[in-house]
């Protein structure tokens, strides 16, 4: 260990790069490192509360010349500081360890392994007694020399990455483990002399960076600097809610900010508290309450908040209404709660009595989203830490595939992706011995096609209510129809994957499409294509999911639609035969009342879209001049798109795209075809070659090829579905529209002029 002469530096501390987390790394800057005559890859010493070693590194790119050291949680918990506070390094002398014991730094945790595999993985990595490491992948790190690179691309232990405490090791000081080190790996969890926490810090939590800032000067302030608030003379933040859908992380997050801030944490699972007995639950209440204030600094986290603080006017049991009662009480409080701060969570905001969502008691509400891509990056690179990826696993292609995928989905994703490696190896154990033999173990790994069925099984939780699939059609499947096509693209597909080009030319993208024209033409089919090729969600519902014989329902079930959509954004919700769900108000059309509050709904919902960032509506339907007017103008309906049937040319396009699996003879004329089937729409095509097959099996059960005769006399038994009638009425429907939509209509009565 280095000794008390060793020249010593004080520097801020900063959290490191998600990927870099277990690794072991410190990120200096260069200055520093030239003061202490410290090389990339030497050792150092990290004197906070506690001392840990670390291997010195350089700083990233965007921190050159930045005075910090970048570490990361699990090395801020060894050295018992937090984000922000300052340390002192050095540089230090690392011993071979003769003998490292480990043991697993979690609870409920049992571990039965090679020790053989865990030399290899930490081989070279400086240790000391007391501290919490990972078993993390073996990723390369870019900026790190070859000689340091050696010590971090040892086989990783696991398919996920495990924290063990360094229980003991010999010598005394840092060490690090060489091919000599006797290794020991206990099963089950020892609690530490001194307590080094660090289950979940804020490297384990991604895509919230913002999040956690925000919940930083909450919380962490208070709890850590009271004397901030005291100088200023105003009362710290009492309370955080956290609300977003199920599984974005507020558990895990809440759990982070307890450890990263050094606070005792208390747990209040809702259901839990609720006693039998008059009084009991109330009782239970209080009693963590006072455990939390003699604990202090600590944090009291209420899981499912609804449970047990509903609205007190919509609950009928007295039971309910006193531990609102007694809950308000202790957040109010008579005596000042000093270093006690309450953080609750609920994915049902609105069901939480009024009372609690005001300042002084919940002083800030924070929503924790469905993370972005680049969110799903980061949690997707947090739970492969410990997993050995083949070559071809792309983690940024597989961020941008889960969309609307949270944090629980992707380690779902991980997890089953892990589990088809583990199918893939069971033909080669034996399973009459209890053990795995070390070359199947270093055989074992995730590849790309492991993700790609997992991808199969699991779906986004936030999508699981309303009716979402992910489109496989793609534009090349599409037809006939180029002039639609290309506005879709324009209007949905570049907003919602390049949003910044919009934000520089300061317009806003349409918000909805509105595809009319005859039966049968595509319109469903270029709304799939759209949602697929633009990489969104796709929510398609129609009339009857919507409507409801019940007072309310109806819009109820609207804003619910919207809601998810705006959660799982990018999205594109596609109501097929809108004009039945919106028609012209006061026309009589349908029963009255309920169609008209439908209408209006719709209306609100959409005008309310400039906060639905990356959501487009798109409607189809074969009789526009029914829907509502109000719906048709620019901010609701911004595009008014007419699929009418396809020329020549896209008639010969979709015959060959319909007949791409099909086995034609070589008299079978594609172009011929086409200019036999005048005013044929999409829907017609596919029926004269589902027709052909049909022949040909008629001839020859056994027939293998698809002759020009047989698509003659599908041709004679099919007919297109438009007329020239249909057709010039649609045409005349488009002409009116367009005028419609730039004419403004004056409705009741005119302000007469005034003579001046």
């Amino acid at each position: 260990m280095a000794d008390s002469e060793t020249p010593t530096r004080k520097i801020q501390v900063a959290n490191a790069r998600p990927e870099d987390s277990g690794r072991g790394l410190a990120h200096l800057p260069r200055a520093l490192m030239a003061a202490l005559q410290i090389a990339e890859g030497d050792v150092i010493e990290i004197l906070g509360k506690q001392n840990t070693p670390a291997r010195a590194v350089g700083p990233y790119p965007e921190d050159e010349g930045l005075d910090i050291v970048r570490i990361d949680g699990l090395q801020r918990a060894n050295a018992g500081v937090g984000s922000g506070d300052f340390v002192e390094v050095r540089k230090a002398e690392s011993k071979p360890a003769t003998r490292v014991v480990f043991a697993p730094a979690q609870q409920n945790l049992r571990l039965q392994g090679s020790t053989n595999a865990l030399k290899r993985t930490f081989l070279g990595r400086p240790i000391c007694q007391g501290d919490i490491v990972a078993t993390a992948g073996h990723q390369r790190v870019g900026n790190m020399p070859p000689g340091v690179q050696q010590f971090m691309n040892a086989p990783a232990y696991a398919l996920q990455e495990i924290r063990l405490a360094v229980i003991a090791a010999s010598p005394k000081g840092v060490v690090h483990i060489d091919e000599n080190t006797e290794i020991e790996l206990r099963a089950e969890y020892e609690e530490p002399e001194a307590a080094r926490r660090a289950d979940v810090t804020y490297d384990d939590i991604g895509g919230m960076a913002q999040t956690i800032d925000q919940l930083r000067e909450m919380v962490e302030l208070p709890l850590r600097y009271p004397e901030l608030f005291q100088r200023l003379g105003v009362d710290p933040p009492k309370g955080v809610l956290l609300h977003g859908p199920p599984g974005t992380g507020k558990t895990r997050l809440a759990r982070a900010v307890a450890n990263e801030s050094d606070a005792q944490f208390f747990l209040i699972n809702g259901p839990e508290i609720m006693g039998s007995a008059y009084g009991e639950s109330e009782g239970k209440l209080r009693l963590v309450f006072e455990e939390a204030a003699k604990s202090a600094p600590s944090i009291v986290f209420i899981d499912e908040i609804d449970s047990i603080a509903p609205k007190r006017g919509q609950v009928s049991g007295e039971a309910e209404k006193r531990l609102v009662a007694q809950l308000l009480t202790l957040m109010d409080g008579l005596e000042s709660r000093a270093n006690l701060v309450v953080i609750a969570a609920t994915n049902r905001p609105e069901a939480i009595d009024e009372a609690l969502r005001r300042p002084g008691r919940f002083d800030r509400e924070i929503v924790v989203g469905v993370p972005d891509e680049r969110g799903r990056r980061e949690i997707l690179g947090i739970h492969t830490r410990g997993m050995p990826l083949g070559d071809r696993v792309d983690l940024a292609e597989l961020a941008r595939t889960t969309y609307g995928f949270v944090g629980a989905d992707l380690a779902a994703l991980t997890r089953e992706a892990a589990i088809e490696a583990v199918r893939r190896i069971m033909p080669k154990l034996n399973l009459e011995e209890r053990t795995i033999p070390p070359e199947v173990l270093d055989e074992l790994s995730v590849t790309r096609e492991d993700f790609m069925g997992a991808l199969k099984r699991v779906q986004p939780s936030a999508m699981r209510e309303v009716m979402v699939q992910a489109p496989t059609v793609r534009w090349a499947d599409v037809g006939g129809l180029d002039d639609a096509q290309m506005r879709l693209k324009e209007g949905v597909e570049l907003p919602l994957k390049n949003p910044d080009a919009f934000r520089r030319l300061g317009i806003r993208p349409a918000k909805g499409f509105l595809l009319y024209g005859p039966p049968g033409t595509g319109k469903t089919l270029l709304a799939k294509a759209v949602a697929r090729e633009s990489e969104a969600n796709f929510i398609a519902t129609k009339s009857s999911d919507l409507l409801s014989k019940w007072y309310g329902e109806s819009e109820q079930q609207i804003a619910k639609l919207f809601s998810r959509a705006r959660q799982v954004a990018p999205c594109v919700i596609f109501i097929d035969e809108l004009d039945s769900l919106v028609p012209a108000r006061g026309s009589g059309a349908g029963e009255p009342q309920v169609t008209e509050r439908v209408v209006n709904t719709i209306l609100a919902e959409m005008d309310g879209l400039e906060e639905m960032q990356s959501v487009v509506v798109i409607g189809a339907t074969n009789r526009p001049n029914l829907i509502d007017p109000a719906l048709l103008r620019p901010g609701r309906f911004d595009e008014l798109v007419y699929v009418g049937v396809p020329d020549k040319a896209g008639r010969r396009r979709i015959l060959g795209i319909q007949t791409g699996k099909m086995p034609l003879a070589g008299d079978v004329d594609l172009d011929v075809i086409a200019s036999r089937t005048e005013r044929f729409s999409g829907a017609d095509l596919e029926d004269v070659v589902r027709r052909a097959g049909l022949v040909a099996l008629r001839r020859a059960i056994d027939s293998t090829q698809v002759t020009m005769a047989d698509f003659d006399t599908a041709l004679t038994e099919s007919r297109p579905s438009v007329t020239p009638e249909t057709e010039r009425e649609y045409e005349q429907m488009a002409a009116r529209l367009k005028q419609d939509a730039t004419a403004i209509q004056p409705i009741g009565f005119a302000f007469p002029k005034r003579d001046d």
